[in-house]
C-alpha cells in the first residue's frame, strides 16, 4: 500500500458484528496490522444508540447488543 493511501486512512475504525468471531477476525481479514492499526481494548457487546440533535436517542439494531471492535491508527 502506498504512503499516500496509508495517510488517508481514518484514525479510528469501528466494526460492528452480530457475533464475536467475525469481529475478532476482521483485523486479519482487512490486514489492519499492515495498514498501521492496533486493536483498542477488548471486543465486547454494546448497545448502540443514535442521537440526532437534543432529542431522545434512537436504538440501533432494534436494541440488540452487538459486538464492537475499534482499530486505532498507530502513531509511528
Amino acid at each position: 500500500m502506498s504512503d499516500k493511501a496509508k495517510q488517508s486512512d481514518p484514525e479510528r475504525i469501528t466494526v460492528i458484528a452480530r457475533e464475536f468471531t467475525p469481529a475478532a477476525l476482521e483485523f486479519h481479514r482487512r490486514h489492519m496490522g499492515d495498514r498501521g492499526y492496533t486493536v483498542e481494548g477488548p471486543i465486547g457487546q454494546n448497545q448502540f444508540l443514535l442521537l440526532e440533535g437534543m432529542g431522545a436517542p434512537k436504538e440501533l439494531f432494534d436494541g440488540t447488543p452487538m459486538y464492537a471492535v475499534t482499530f486505532v491508527k498507530r502513531k509511528d
